[in-house]
C-alpha cells in the first residue's frame, strides 16, 4: 500500500512528517527532532514515539494542522509537525 503526496509516492512504513501526511491519514510517531522548550511541549502533548496520530483537517492556507490523538485533537503549526517523524500504518 502506498500513500500519495503533491508529487512523490510515499509506500508503508517510511518515514514522513507529520506535516506531510494527507487528511485521513494514520501514522505511528518514530521520533520528536526537537529539543528546548518545544521539544518538551510536543512531549507533554503527547506526541511520544509509538503513539498513533491520525491528520484530522488542515487549515485553508495550510496551517495550522489539526491531529487526533490519543482520543484528544492538536492543533501544531506546520514548522511543529515537520519536527514529528512518522512511519505511515501499512
Amino acid at each position: 500500500m502506498s500513500a500519495t503526496t503533491s508529487d512523490t509516492t510515499i509506500a508503508a512504513n517510511e518515514l514522513v512528517t507529520l506535516d506531510q501526511l494527507k487528511v485521513g491519514q494514520t501514522a505511528t510517531v518514530v521520533s520528536v527532532d526537537a529539543s528546548g522548550a518545544l521539544g518538551r511541549r510536543l512531549l507533554e502533548l503527547g506526541i511520544v514515539p509509538g503513539c498513533i496520530a491520525k491528520v484530522v483537517r488542515h487549515a485553508p492556507l495550510g496551517d495550522p494542522i489539526e491531529i487526533d490523538l490519543r482520543s484528544s485533537v492538536l492543533s501544531l503549526r506546520r514548522y511543529e509537525a515537520a519536527l514529528v517523524d512518522m512511519s505511515l500504518a501499512g
